[in-house]
């Protein structure tokens, strides 16, 4: 009898449990890319569990995703990434029609080259690359790429640990274009970063905001959003796009194609379209929205900050990666190439 009860105790216990588990949504996303309280007021509204990896690039992304097997419902990659896992069949398509927030979004980040019938992707925040100095400690004219070239500040460059920003950085810096498929001129940026690699105190990536903060280097390449957060702690340092040109990027929610929790991703994709909560995130990351009712939610001194909210009329000319796969092989090379250099 004893034995009856305590397995009778042991299946009420099970059902219990059963009942009490919570819908999740699995979410792989960049690294210090969302406010922890975004997601806790998501989780409250829905009873949804947000379960989040990070990743620190979009190549690192794409690796862990390609291999299968991965719980992960949504992703946050980049453009150029975007347009590789649609020719990949690694992406659901998204029916737009069910977001309450989707015409909220600026007309200029919908049909874009990398997804022009924006069926496999929906945007979060977008920025620019550019460079970031310490004033106290560079003194020259900060207004092109060639000063990561300088002798004088050996030991006091931080570069990106990215291939596609770092050699897109020499490409522009040359004259040519970013998405360059020429092997000529990818082997000009090669040599010109290789020529380089003895100024570079460190290619690095998220750790880069905090280190800068701290005046560990003077001159650093990043993305706006850190540059906008490195100038709010420190004052001392300024973000520019230098004038040959630079990259301007969009990030952008997927769903993946064996996602098990589409509709979770489908209500967490609107909820963060909401002006208000995207506004959090701005003001949270630094990074700028495609949401423009956002910026009636946020600080004046972010709604009214050239580096968040710039006017893309006034800037140098920008270009938007594109997948590079028909010479992949070559970047690749290139890349192992430079970080492998003495």
């Amino acid at each position: 009898m004893n034995k009856f009860y305590a397995l009778l105790l042991g299946v009420i216990l099970l059902l219990v449990g059963c009942g009490e588990e919570k819908e999740v949504l699995n979410f792989y996303n960049w690294g210090d890319y969302i406010d922890e309280d975004v997601i806790d007021q998501f989780e409250e509204e829905t009873g949804i569990k947000v379960n989040m990896d990070n990743f620190e690039t979009n190549e690192d992304m794409y690796i862990k995703l390609s291999k299968g097997g991965s719980n992960y419902d949504l992703a946050t990659p980049s453009d150029y990434m975007i347009e590789k896992m649609i020719k990949e069949g690694m992406l659901e398509e998204i029916d737009t029609n069910q977001f309450k927030n989707y015409s909220k979004i600026d007309p200029f980040f919908k049909n874009l080259e990398y997804d022009p019938e924006n069926k496999y992707s929906v945007p979060y925040l977008w920025g620019t690359v550019g460079i970031v100095y310490n004033t106290k400690e560079v003194d020259d004219v900060v207004d092109s790429w060639d000063i990561l070239w300088k002798e004088k500040y050996k030991n006091n460059i931080f570069m990106l640990n990215s291939q596609r920003d770092t050699i897109g950085v020499a490409l522009k810096k040359l004259g040519y274009s970013m998405n360059s498929r020429n092997v000529n001129e990818l082997e000009e940026a090669k040599e010109a970063l290789i020529t380089q690699k003895p100024l570079v105190a460190a290619y690095i990536g998220d750790e880069m905001k905090d280190a800068m903060v701290a005046e560990e280097a003077a001159i650093a390449v990043t993305w706006s959003g850190e540059g906008f957060v490195m100038n709010h702690e420190n004052p001392n340092i300024n973000y520019i796009i230098p004038k040959e040109g630079s990259n301007i990027w969009f990030d952008s929610f997927v769903i993946l194609k064996d996602a098990k929790n589409k509709e979770n991703a489908m209500k967490f994709i609107d909820f963060l379209l909401r002006p208000e909560i995207s506004a959090k995130n701005v003001e949270y990351i630094g990074y700028s929205t495609p949401v423009p009712e956002a910026l009636d939610y946020v600080d004046e001194e972010i709604k009214n900050n050239r580096i968040v909210n710039p006017n893309l009329d006034e800037l140098p000319e920008l270009e938007v990666f594109k997948d590079p796969q028909d010479i992949i092989k070559e970047y690749e090379r290139i890349w192992l190439e430079i970080t492998s250099a003495e």
